[in-house]
């Protein structure tokens, strides 16, 4: 395992997160087995815990980290937050602020003024909005808001700008909820944000998918209406146009290794699930919400659309295999999606790895499990994780990730504002 005293002091940030990039993701030289029993007594697991239950694994590894004082798992026990602020990233006032404008938001989209003749449509279309979009922690719509408010100059801050930062910040949810209610359709979801997804809903099914397409073309009429004479207008559009690109093209990545439940295990390498990472979920994630922030506040200086872009891109990875984890290791109270990723045969991070890590009979068990339904797939595939030492992995890479994109949040040199990156890295760390 990766040892702090081998990391000489004067490295750059970027070597470090080379090292630990080759250490996360290579494929050892020596026979697997051994070399994740070595990893695993150096990280404190106990070696009892291979062929046991996994979820009787899980508990008897986290009291044993907890012995040995190594920070916990977010998922199993209480994570100690990192030093960033003393206050949370969003505030009980901001976020009541954000929820007053959605009735604003529903009644600009479904005015039956504008649609006289199909006032059916715009009252299915209200329920929709009203179902998929204001649910969740709405985190991307909030992060647009508090971006805003670091990045604009203290005079611009009226009531007035403030409130088109939280319909911005709408257009974002919009585009969120858009994708949710297709994605949910494809890949066979059961719950979302504590409810039925929306096409397992009454007499709803695949009409789920013009409901999206509904959804995602309303953002641009909210845009219409509140930025038209904005200076940045056509950049806002073409920044959500560029976003929803990207993010299908990561999509139909995403759906290519997948293959409908027979995955193409060849095609799960660390470079395809960076490309899916990136494009599926760090564009949209943190990239959308704090650029159009900065289009909002009217910066035009391209290096600091570039600097921010590379670090949210590098966050945006970072909340990925965050959520891979959850996916597989989370609490079932917390995440209703429990083993999704295993059934479905997605390319993620935990998959990947063991597949580096995996000798040819635990090949042949991701062979046989992988992709398939059914709860006995999922905990045959878990139970190889734990074997393979993948939680022990996950700590690791979670702590070294932080404290380099730490570092380069404190190496950003054009003028933006550190404590917003560091509010949104702490949002991420903390991330249930």
């Amino acid at each position: 395992m990766l040892s702090p005293k081998s990391l000489a002091m004067n490295r750059t940030s970027r070597e470090l997160f080379k090292e630990i990039r080759r250490h996360i993701s290579k494929t050892s030289s020596v026979p697997n087995s051994d070399a994740v029993s070595r990893q695993d007594s150096k990280l404190g697991i106990n070696l009892e815990l291979k062929g046991s239950d996994p979820r009787t694994a899980s508990e008897k590894w986290s009291i044993h980290s907890r012995h040995n004082n190594i920070r916990a798992l977010s998922t199993i026990q209480t994570k100690v937050k990192p030093a960033v602020t003393n206050a949370p990233v969003f505030s009980k006032e901001e976020s009541r602020d954000f929820m007053a404008v959605f009735p604003d938001i529903v009644r600009d989209l479904t005015d039956a003024g504008r649609h006289t003749d199909i006032p059916e449509v715009t009252k299915r279309f209200a329920k929709v909005l009203q179902y998929n979009v204001p649910t969740g922690k709405k985190t991307r719509g909030l992060s647009t808001v508090i971006a805003y408010k670091m990045l604009e100059k203290p005079e611009n801050l009226t009531p007035e700008n403030v409130r088109l930062a939280n319909i911005l910040g709408w257009c974002v949810e919009l585009l969120k909820a858009s994708g949710v209610v297709v994605d949910d359709l494809i890949d066979n979801s059961e719950v979302r944000h504590n409810m039925a997804c929306w096409y397992k809903c009454d007499s709803v099914g695949y009409n789920a998918i013009s409901d999206g397409i509904l959804i995602e073309n309303s953002l641009y009429s909210i845009l219409k209406k509140y930025f038209r004479n904005h200076s940045n207008y056509i950049p806002l559009v073409e920044l959500f146009h560029d976003t929803i690109m990207r993010s299908a093209m990561g999509k139909t990545l995403d759906g290519e290794i997948a293959n409908g439940g027979s995955p193409d295990l060849s095609k799960m390498t660390m470079k395809n699930y960076t490309l899916i990472s990136k494009y599926k979920n760090g564009y949209c994630t943190l990239q959308l919400p704090v650029e159009s922030a900065m289009f909002l506040a009217n910066m035009s200086d391209p290096e600091q659309y570039r600097q921010a872009q590379t670090i949210l891109l590098e966050m945006g990875q970072y909340f990925q295999v965050q959520k891979d984890f959850l996916n597989c290791f989370g609490n079932p109270e917390l995440i209703k999606n429990i083993g999704s990723d295993i059934n479905e045969g997605k390319c993620s991070w935990l998959a990947v790895v063991a597949l580096q890590r995996a000798n040819s009979s635990q090949r042949e068990i991701m062979e046989q499990y992988y992709g398939k339904p059914g709860e006995a797939a999922v905990q045959a595939i878990k139970k190889l994780y734990i074997q393979l030492g993948l939680p022990a992995t996950f700590e690791k890479y979670e702590e070294q990730t932080h404290k380099i994109i730490n570092t380069h949040i404190q190496q950003i040199t054009r003028g933006l504002p550190h404590k917003l990156f560091f509010a949104l890295l702490e949002e991420l760390y903390t991330f249930e």
